[in-house]
């Protein structure tokens, strides 16, 4: 065999060999590959079923009740807020009416608060009512504040009161209440009108009410008087600042209901005019508010609809 045939066949043997070698190395590499998917996939199964709930059985089947019935969940919830809503539409309906027609057969002589449907014993009121307000504050509140008044004698009350509490606060002048109508014989002006300088001294020293207010309620007393013979009585003088319908406001937050209105100052203007005493702008616009002249119950306090529903029955 010559020296070039030697050559050719060692360089095919060296090809055949390096063809083989390539092929081992393939093999090999889809053989790691294959393991190491095989691994992965079991490692990830492994930490599924880790996962599992212990209580989970495979192959049964389960409701969907049991999802959506379950205590908390979103169904559930929503199903509790809709119940809430249909009970107060069906307690509004039966307390209110569904029509205006219903609505003039209320009775305004006396106020049913709407039962409150939800759980929690404490309705809302307005934001100057916290839990830390006396009670006699809150049933002011819930009972007095923005019904209407047309009785003579308790808006000589309210507009007393409403002047007295200047100075002080509401809550004080609620629990002195009972002392102003022992002496001011419970707001009958023509009595009141008749207290001499002696009798007004009586009182101040007895009731401990400053003599100036003293005088000033006497001098009131006289000037409702006066209204009577011209007006008929102080419930048409006064209503008729209003044309015999309460204001009804909308406030959100109480922050934004006024101390003073340009209806108050137009009738503090009237009545110093007339001769009335303690009767300033916000002084008035607050005897409007305890006599139902304006209902300024914010609309998320649940006094604010029945004090509204009363402006529509007169």
């Amino acid at each position: 065999m010559s020296r070039t045939e030697t050559m050719d066949l060692t360089k095919r043997g060296m090809l055949q060999s390096s063809g083989c070698n390539r092929l081992m190395d393939r093999a090999e590499s889809l053989k790691r590959d294959s393991v190491m998917s095989s691994g992965g996939s079991a490692k990830v199964r492994g930490s599924l079923e880790r996962k599992k709930s212990k209580s989970f059985k495979e192959g049964e089947s389960y409701p969907s009740l049991l999802i959506t019935d379950a205590p908390g969940s979103i169904a559930a919830v929503r199903r509790e807020q809709v119940a809430a809503q249909q009970a107060l539409r069906k307690l509004k309906i039966a307390h209110y009416g569904r029509s205006k027609s219903t609505l003039t057969s209320f009775n305004s002589s006396k106020i049913v608060p709407l039962v409150h449907p939800h759980p929690h014993p404490h309705p809302q009121r307005c934001s100057f009512i916290t839990p830390t307000s006396d009670p006699i504050y809150v049933a002011y509140h819930d009972e007095e504040w923005g019904v209407p008044v047309h009785d003579d004698k308790t808006l000589f009350e309210l507009l007393t009161l409403s002047g007295a509490q200047v100075g002080s606060d509401w809550t004080s002048t609620l629990r002195k209440r009972h002392d102003f109508r022992k002496a001011f014989m419970e707001f009958e002006a023509e009595a009141v009108a008749r207290l001499n300088e002696k009798e007004m001294n009586a009182i101040s020293i007895e009731y401990k009410i400053d003599m100036s207010k003293v005088r000033g309620i006497v001098e009131n007393a006289t000037k409702i008087l006066e209204i009577k013979k011209n007006f008929g009585s102080l419930e048409k003088y006064i209503w008729g600042f209003v044309n015999h319908k309460p204001i009804s406001t909308n406030y959100k937050f109480g922050h934004k209901i006024p101390v003073k209105t340009s209806k108050s100052e137009s009738i503090s203007k009237d009545m110093v005019r007339r001769g009335f005493r303690y009767v300033g702008p916000t002084v008035v616009h607050s005897f409007m508010q305890a006599a139902g002249l304006t209902n300024d119950h914010l609309i998320t306090c649940y006094r604010h609809i029945p004090c509204t529903l009363l402006s529509t029955n007169r």
